[in-house]
């Protein structure tokens, strides 16, 4: 039996932009697709108020219903998610389940090097360019010259594997001129070696001081006894089903939750055989999931069920790391999130870092986008020197909280 192809991923646009809108994917399923899907849709800036996930291990039925904004290109929103669902083959329009041998393509790593007049928000503008033409930041070193002129250079990836043609380099740079007018001066683009990318992320130092505390993979003694580590509730139950262990989790929405949860279980091989999440009221979500391991187990270990329930609440309570620190007489913003066993980032961070400057009208000196492994576990860290040649207007504390929010998508 099969699906029509253009019923693998449906969506029904809400005519009332306060409601909902409905995205329902029907598809094979495999390990982890949940997660693609929930970061497929965090790229696109949309949040996910309402879920419905059920398998029966070979086939998934999915149903999201996400908010976001007016802008959205559902059309590309939904190329994208079906890009997502394991291959199958068509027939007459027919989909068909077609188990995948192969492993995905590394995608090729291009540099762009632009060059532009220096003014408050510059950089989240470039930002934005690249991430409405679905170019993916890998790497990112920005510098600022005595004379005002900035030179950023952009390790990027193509959503759409056209950046080796003429044609979309060229569309690439008549975005960034459209976009930012006479305040840029050049852009260039070239194919470089993932070799060279690796080395050309930055300095491999971390201030010792912050290293301990910001990647721990425990919650400390003074987290532990907070208020907010208590809205995160995570626990595993096995007597409700023969079958399955039963996840709970109840704790406060932030922007890319699902994300975070999907992730977590995927880096630890765990299966969804059905799950619900949804927000109520001051946005206090609960999330029931009946899962099971790869090899179609429960969870009985009980090490192995205090250490999931363990990674999720510290996923949940600090998906994000974020803190500023004395770099010399300058202030140096440090945002730090953990990179999933298959290598893919989180989307949008540096976009969120650089919108939450450009609001806060707080001018960026060099920024650096790096990956360090720490604890065993890698992470994609961004270093932000402010440039405090005016002195900075607000305190620390008034721009790291404001980052944050930024970050989790808080009020």
């Amino acid at each position: 039996m099969g699906i029509p192809s253009e019923d693998v991923v449906l969506i029904n646009q809400s005519e009332n932009p306060a409601d909902p809108s409905v995205i329902t994917v029907n598809c094979p399923d495999k390990t982890g697709l949940g997660c693609d899907l929930c970061r497929i849709i965090l790229f696109f800036g949309l949040s996910i108020v309402r879920g419905d996930v059920s398998t029966d291990g070979k086939w998934c039925y999915i149903v999201f219903w996400v908010v976001g904004k007016p802008t959205t290109r559902w059309s590309l929103l939904k190329k994208r998610l079906m890009n997502a669902c394991p291959s199958c083959s068509s027939f007459s329009g027919i989909y068909y389940y077609k188990q995948e041998l192969e492993q995905p393509k590394t995608p090729d790593v291009f540099l762009l090097k632009f060059c532009g007049f220096d003014r408050k928000g510059l950089l989240h503008d470039v930002t934005q360019v690249l991430c409405e033409l679905e170019l993916i930041i890998k790497r990112v070193k920005v510098s600022t010259t005595p004379d005002g002129t900035v030179v950023d250079l952009f390790f990027i990836t193509d959503t759409r594997e056209l950046l080796h043609t003429k044609k979309r380099k060229e569309d690439t740079h008549d975005h960034l001129k459209a976009y930012l007018g006479d305040v840029m001066i050049s852009s260039e683009i070239e194919l470089v070696g993932a070799e060279i990318a690796t080395c050309s992320q930055g300095t491999s130092f971390l201030p010792p001081a912050i290293t301990e505390d910001m990647f721990s993979l425990e919650l400390s003694n003074e987290h532990s006894s907070g208020s907010s580590t208590s809205n995160v509730s995570v626990t595993a139950d096995n007597s409700l089903s023969p079958s399955h262990t039963l996840i709970q989790i109840i704790c406060q929405d932030h922007k890319g939750l699902l994300y975070d949860i999907m992730r977590t279980l995927k880096d630890y091989n765990i299966q969804i055989s059905y799950g619900r999440f949804y927000i109520k009221e001051q946005r206090k979500c609960e999330v029931d999931l009946f899962v099971m391991q790869a090899d179609g187990k429960k969870i009985v270990d009980p090490n192995k069920q205090n250490s999931l329930c363990s990674r999720l609440r510290m996923e949940l309570f600090r998906p994000l790391r974020v803190a500023i620190v004395s770099r010399g007489p300058d202030a140096e913003l440090l945002v730090a999130n953990p990179v999933e066993l298959s290598g893919k980032g989180r989307p949008l961070v540096f976009y969120d870092i650089t919108l939450a400057l450009k609001m806060l009208k707080t001018c960026i000196f060099t920024a650096e986008v790096g990956r360090h492994v720490m604890g065993g576990r890698e992470w994609e860290v961004y270093r932000i020197l402010l440039d405090e040649g005016d002195g900075l207007s607000l305190s620390w504390n008034k721009i790291e909280e404001e980052v944050r929010k930024m970050l989790m998508g808080w009020e």
